[in-house]
């Protein structure tokens, strides 16, 4: 199985009043050979936020070798038709470059109400979505009709370039995103979670697989894991830790990555060994840090842990 290692854009990498840092920061990924960047999906924010749709398009005519993803793109918030028929496009442009996480959103997102949509109809909106967006991609005259969407003989061209479409992954640790990545979805990037928990999840979505008559290839299991490089554990865990996000059971250095670039390479390991292969690491800390913690990983991390890329995939990165 291969093991893959991208970075998510995190708050360092964007300034509200230019674009210059993020695109300084998308080449030294680039140049660093990163496998892929990744952008998160917020409306309404207290900080800038991008939207991922315009971004990954940008990105995909800005990058030569890169894939890019989202984590997560909030499903209902957008309406499944037109999201296919975007997603496809990008896909089809960028020659199968395109990532795709999905989700259903926070509890305490605000862009449910910014756009119209009942909280409590995410999580039906978001499996009802997902399965009109498949059918779109791989089936001539779809007619469709659900609770929220509806589509009367729509054929969507031209195809994405992956066959199929893009592999649809979901994020989310509840039980209800393992019924979802079990019984509707490719795979399942994770934030917030031990290796334990890693491990519990995906056999939890193993067997809504089995029940559903399906299977998920046993390399979509993935993670993103917060990190940042220090002397040691306590003061990487100084230095970093109002840009971590805190759950509340339990200490988060339990799924981050804090410390020596030995600790970061043995957390990722940790995640390895119980399953996972897909790895977007989000760097935390202050912002004047970014480029040097983004470059020692690339430098001290990455190497050590990713499965090198063939004659075939390199050729194929430079399309």
């Amino acid at each position: 199985m291969k093991v893959r290692i991208g970075i998510t854009v995190g708050d360092g990498a964007l300034k509200s009043d230019s674009p210059d840092r993020l695109l300084d920061f998308i080449d030294q990924c680039e140049r660093w050979e990163i496998d892929s960047v990744w952008v998160s999906d917020r409306i309404a924010a207290p900080r800038p936020t991008l939207d991922p749709i315009v971004f990954m398009s940008y990105m995909a005519s800005r990058m030569r070798n890169m894939k890019f993803g989202t984590s997560a793109l909030v499903l209902p918030t957008r309406h499944p038709v037109l999201l296919a028929k975007q997603l496809a496009t990008l896909d089809f442009l960028c020659k199968g470059r395109l990532l795709l996480v999905v989700g259903i959103g926070g509890d305490d997102s605000k862009d449910f109400a910014a756009m119209g949509v009942r909280k409590e109809e995410r999580g039906r909106r978001g499996d009802e979505a997902i399965v009109l967006i498949k059918k779109l991609w791989s089936e001539e005259n779809v007619t469709f009709d659900g609770q929220f969407y509806s589509t009367k003989e729509l054929t969507i061209l031209p195809r994405p370039y992956q066959k199929g479409g893009p592999p649809i992954w979901v994020g989310g640790r509840s039980k209800a995103a393992f019924r979802r990545a079990g019984r509707l979805t490719d795979g399942w990037l994770v934030s917030s979670v031990t290796p334990t928990e890693m491990g519990e999840g995906i056999e939890a979505i193993r067997g809504h697989a089995k029940e559903a008559g399906r299977e998920i290839p046993e390399d979509h299991y993935g993670v993103l894991i917060p990190y940042f490089f220090a002397r040691n554990g306590e003061e990487a865990l100084a230095a970093a830790g109002p840009s971590l996000r805190r759950r509340m059971d339990i200490p988060v250095e339990d799924y981050a990555a804090l410390g020596t670039p030995e600790a970061v390479r043995n957390k990722i390991r940790a995640y390895i060994d119980i399953g996972a292969t897909k790895f977007v690491m989000r760097p935390c800390g202050p912002k004047r840090s970014l480029h040097a913690q983004v470059e020692k990983l690339a430098k001290e991390v990455i190497p050590a842990l990713q499965t090198p890329f063939s004659e075939a995939e390199r050729e194929e990165r430079l399309g």
